[in-house]
């Protein structure tokens, strides 16, 4: 396996560094890319450097993940308006355990010669001085060079300014690079194409340091064809942290994707070979309405990400809300899956003790609740044989409901139509 070739027919290669294929040819490389400890979860915007590393490490090379403890304290500037919050580190130290965990998730740390490996660039900053830092490192790159990288004219010339801490950023991320190169034969630096001026910095001081040569590979910013931020949401990021992100909303995030995004996301996002992409894209233009890219992307990645149980649970979540699986499935969930399950359907909560006693049906969904507008409309759809509570087919509007008609002891699902899906929840 080429990695370059394999980065490019799957739309991943933005630029590359002349002489990084000859270098890669040659034999088994070490390549690093850095990861933002600013949460204690990676988001599926992170997920485009991850499939990086994967790749690198199936042709044969060796990846090196770098989790910025040090950088973290600072702070990118690259495709940023604002300076961002400076973390602890106590915070930091929790953020990296969660990162650490989840990137062990899809890289062999166990493969002999190209294990894959972890730094934190906390472990060589920490005793770092600062007269030491200018002296040995901030000699070599000139207040010229770094003015010329894009992120930093963009955001001099901006309203808030560039303070000095983000400014020797470059330095700091620089720097990584010439140590990871001296001490761990690390060659080869990736990462989006935002990073391009930041890596090419560490390429400059391995040359002006110590007249060494190190090499750059960028890849493409996702995009989404709507113009809307990749991997964003209304409710916010999606991570891949499943207290962070239910895997039922993070299978429907890849599942509601556009049919144009699809294309692009199933060729960055899976292992699918190219024979494989361009049949299910053959299946997707004969008959669109199958969602066959869609189905594929978010099976891929949801077991990938969080194994094929939880896959087997969004399957039925789906099937729950929109076919025919019996309330029974509610039960094998718990509170946060429930809650994440009936994310944004209309929701009320009632009071144990007026359970205990029953509560008529019709003042259950329009007194206690606002199922329906009113008791009267509400008696005439349980007539009607259009309401029920946990899939069943409200009788008569003088049901009664008592606590035996929870599900978990804590819920009850209304239904006004088939569709319309109401919970209630009992505390």
């Amino acid at each position: 396996m080429n990695f370059v070739e394999e980065l490019h027919w799957r739309g991943m290669l933005h630029d590359i560094m002349p002489g990084t294929e000859d270098l890669l040819n040659k034999g088994m490389v070490s390549g690093y890319i850095g990861f933002d400890p600013t949460a204690d979860s990676l988001h599926v915007g992170s997920l485009a450097q991850i499939m990086t590393m994967i790749h690198f490490q199936r042709a044969g090379h060796k990846p090196v993940a770098l989790v910025g403890g040090a950088t973290g304290m600072v702070g990118d500037p690259s495709g940023k308006s604002a300076e961002r919050n400076l973390l602890s580190e106590e915070t930091l130290q929790h953020n990296l355990q969660g990162i650490r965990g989840q990137l062990e998730k899809f890289l062999d740390f166990d493969s002999g010669d190209n294990s894959a490996q972890m730094v934190n660039n906390y472990d060589w900053f920490k005793e770092f001085r600062f007269l030491d830092f200018i002296r040995d490192v901030g000699k070599h790159i000139t207040v010229n060079y770094m003015m010329a990288k894009d992120s930093v004219k963009n955001r001099i010339s901006g309203d808030t300014g560039m303070s000095f801490t983000e400014f020797t950023y470059q330095l700091v991320q620089g720097y990584d690079f010439y140590y990871l190169w001296k001490n761990y034969n690390c060659a080869l630096q990736m990462g989006g194409s935002d990073q391009w001026g930041n890596i090419v910095t560490g390429t400059e001081l391995i040359r002006r340091k110590d007249g060494g040569e190190a090499f750059a590979i960028t890849t493409q910013l996702i995009k989404k064809t709507d113009g809307s931020k990749f991997g964003k949401t209304e409710g916010g990021n999606i991570w891949l942290d499943p207290a962070k992100t239910s895997p039922y909303k993070f299978y429907q995030f890849w599942l509601n994707t556009s049919d144009e995004d699809a294309k692009t996301y199933i060729r960055i996002f899976t292992l699918f070979d190219q024979q494989t992409i361009e049949g299910l894209e053959a299946e997707q233009d004969a008959a669109p309405h199958l969602r066959v890219l869609q189905k594929a992307l978010a099976k891929d990645i949801t077991i990938r990400v969080h194994g094929e149980a939880e896959y087997g649970k969004a399957i039925k979540s789906s099937e729950f809300l929109f076919g025919n699986v019996s309330i029974e499935f509610l039960t094998e969930l718990n509170d946060a899956e429930v809650l994440a399950l009936f994310d944004g359907v209309p929701n009320f909560t009632i009071k144990l003790n007026d359970l205990q006693q029953g509560i008529n049906v019709v003042d259950l969904l329009a007194a206690h609740t606002s199922v329906f507008p009113s008791k009267g409309e509400a008696k005439k759809m349980i007539q009607g044989g259009g309401a029920a509570i946990n899939k069943l087919k409200i009788l008569s509007p003088d049901d009664v409901y008592q606590r035996d008609d929870l599900i978990n002891d804590k819920y009850l699902v209304a239904q006004k139509g088939k569709k319309n899906y109401f919970l209630i929840i009992v505390e």
